[in-house]
């Protein structure tokens, strides 16, 4: 994409403009041991436009992968499926306008038989969003909770998902061909479930937009829910408790590395919140991660600690941070991707600003089939409410492949 090649190269000069006034700014602080505002200024502000065109490059390259993916409805090629489901999308349509009992039972029958869902709900009001409404909320959600980019993610059909984990313990051997073969050691497995949370919006459409043919229905729904859904659930991916909410990365209790167990986080101290003006902390916590993660590890931090860490170098003098400056290539930091995200937290006393982790083996998402509706014309005269619903679920499942750095309280 044209736009992609003008951001890679505004990207490009922008940072080789910051490198020059930053390396002038660390000159005169190590001469003199003092540094004119102005300079400092002038390096924050290209340090600010670094971090805006890095963002603007990593939303183009999204927008291409969607485009290149060319997403179809589910079914593939079963011309009964799909045809099915187009059968279902005209019904939802009908029933979103008018209501009504018949096209309530229209449109549940046809769910079952376009394999969107084997039963319907027991309360009798919720129907199943076609296929085409999930997506647009997923795509979304793919811009705004990076966590969805990051970790795995699964469509299940139950609320409860149970997970074993080998805690090691088993034994094994090299045994010629005719040597007897003692029994192994037993190996030790934990059990991870992750219960499913419910997530809701309910916005509301006058009854005049309702009659409304050339209203796309479905889109406006999206579109209204979308970005609410995302952002809820991009926070507790990284914030969240547990308690009627997903348990987010920074949610658990966490414990200095040396200290480390099942369970738990482990952590690297990172000294006083002037720390990141030297990259030792990085580097141990970088390798605070066993090498087996570190293979498909990304760092996550928010774009304020990223300006901080984008002014450091190494003993040879080459930047720790590097920009992406080829399409879908990410930013880079210590030779491993970077991933943003405006919910981790500052750098601050008893802060834990950076994460370092395989986040696909670590943390895992997982989706109830089928975002649910029920249509209220009763509660707002005039208007027509939708409760909408959907059931989320996360949490840590490979605790050993996420490590964190703690600012100290001084």
């Amino acid at each position: 994409m044209e736009e992609t090649k003008k951001a890679i190269a505004s990207l490009g000069n922008t940072y080789e403009e910051f490198k020059i006034a930053n390396d002038e700014r660390l000159k005169k602080l190590e001469a003199k041991g003092t540094v004119d505002p102005l300079l400092t200024e002038k390096v924050e502000k290209i340090n600010a436009d670094v971090t805006e065109l890095s963002k603007m490059k990593a939303e183009l390259d999204l927008l291409a992968k969607e485009v290149a993916q060319a997403k179809t409805l589910p079914g593939g090629g079963d011309s009964e499926v799909n045809g099915a489901r187009a059968e279902h999308k005209d019904a939802f349509e009908k029933w979103f306008r008018s209501g009504g009992e018949a096209n309530l039972a229209n449109v549940k029958q046809l769910q079952v038989k376009a394999g969107l869902s084997t039963l319907s709900d027991p309360d009798g009001g919720y129907i199943i969003a076609p296929p085409e409404f999930d997506k647009a909320i997923d795509r979304v959600a793919g811009t705004i909770s990076v966590m969805r980019n990051l970790a795995t993610v699964r469509a299940i059909g139950v609320d409860t998902y149970k997970k074993l984990v080998n805690m090691g313990g088993a034994s094994s051997g090299w045994v010629a061909e005719r040597e007897s073969r003692p029994e192994t050691a037993t190996p030790t497995l934990r059990e991870i479930a992750i219960n499913q949370k419910e997530l809701y919006a309910e916005p509301g459409a006058t009854n005049v937009a309702l009659d409304d043919a050339y209203m796309d229905l479905a889109s406006w729904l999206a579109d209204e829910v979308s970005v609410e859904f995302s952002e809820q659930e991009g926070s507790a991916f990284v914030n969240g408790d547990g308690v009627a909410k997903p348990h987010g990365i920074a949610g658990y209790t966490m414990v200095t590395n040396a200290s480390y167990e099942w369970g738990k986080v482990g952590y690297v101290p990172g000294g006083n919140a002037t720390v990141l003006n030297s990259p030792d902390a990085l580097v141990n916590l970088q390798h605070a991660l066993k090498p087996v993660y570190r293979n498909g590890a990304t760092w996550l931090l928010n774009d304020a600690t990223c300006a901080k860490i984008r002014t450091l170098k190494t003993g040879e003098g080459e930047y720790l941070w590097q920009p992406g400056l080829v399409a879908n290539a990410p930013d880079m930091l210590l030779g491993k991707p970077v991933a943003y995200d405006d919910n981790i937290a500052d750098i601050a006393g008893n802060a834990f600003p950076i994460f370092f982790g395989n986040f696909k083996r670590a943390y895992l998402i997982l989706d109830r089939t089928g975002i649910r509706i029920l249509r209220d014309p009763y509660t707002s005269k005039g208007n027509t409410l939708f409760y909408t619903t959907k059931r989320v679920g996360g949490g840590i499942v490979m605790f050993e492949a996420v490590k964190a750095l703690k600012i100290a309280t001084t």
